[in-house]
């Protein structure tokens, strides 16, 4: 819950550094070195942003103490990995500006994530309301599809902003959403079609079963009615028949 409040926080400062306040554009928008009280509070949220690429690396630690180790993926460690060394570059050379678009969506995006990491701690009676799981994972892919035309943008217009931190920013994104997507691919669209072929494997089987079932019960029913034949056969020497009469020959034919 912690990291919820936290994001929550987060989201809110850069928000009124800039981007709620109507001061900061979404087209182009320079980095501001002066003394305004936005522009303060801007850079005290960048650092604090730059902070909780620490407290993330809780999930880690609880995942390796909870021995889930499969929860530590490639996704997982690159993303971790990266992030502290990223948003280092960025706070200490150009803070504020441009750049603080992803943190502001980014932080937006942990505070459902971390809601939802809350919710499954609450035990199986909440985890299965869960079913958004997969959509955030769509959301998060979003999010960095959102960053990469943001950063991007500024190699086509002349703005005031270095153009090697809009490489820095937009390539991030394009590395992360590939991550997300195979993490994606892996999670749920393989493990859906595993089921699936499962689920057409036991349906086959089940349906030679019972067409074995049918073929044995065509031989049962055949010797019944030759069993049949022979009752026949029977009650017409009980009656006396001759055996040499054209019908008990036609019998012994059958």
């Amino acid at each position: 819950m912690f990291q919820v409040i936290f994001s929550a926080w987060l989201f809110y400062q850069i928000g009124m550094g800039g981007w709620f306040t109507g001061e900061y554009s979404f087209r182009c928008q320079p980095v501001d070195y002066s003394n305004k009280p936005s522009t303060v509070r801007m850079l005290h949220a960048s650092w604090w942003y730059f902070f909780s690429k620490f407290t993330e690396f809780f999930d880690t630690i609880f995942f390796v103490l909870r021995k889930k180790n499969d929860h530590i993926s490639t996704l997982h460690v690159i993303h971790h990995g990266i992030m502290p060394m990223s948003v280092w570059f960025g706070v200490k050379y150009c803070p504020g500006g441009h750049s603080t678009f992803f943190g502001l969506l980014n932080t937006f995006v942990h505070i459902v994530m971390y809601f939802y990491y809350f919710l499954t701690a609450l035990g199986p009676q909440v985890q299965k309301y869960l079913w958004w799981k997969k959509y955030l994972t769509s959301f998060q892919m979003v999010q960095f599809v959102a960053i990469m035309l943001h950063a991007f943008q500024l190699l086509f217009i002349d703005c005031n902003y270095p153009r090697v931190f809009a490489w820095w920013i937009g390539s991030h994104a394009v590395l992360f959403f590939f991550l997300f997507k195979d993490f994606y691919q892996k999670s749920y669209k393989n493990a859906r079609n595993a089921s699936r072929a499962k689920r057409e494997k036991i349906e086959s089987s089940q349906a030679l079963h019972q067409n074995g079932l049918s073929k044995q019960n065509g031989a049962v029913n055949g010797v019944l009615k030759a069993n049949g034949v022979v009752k026949v056969a029977s009650d017409y020497y009980v009656n006396g028949v001759d055996g040499s009469t054209e019908l008990h020959q036609r019998l012994k034919q059958q």
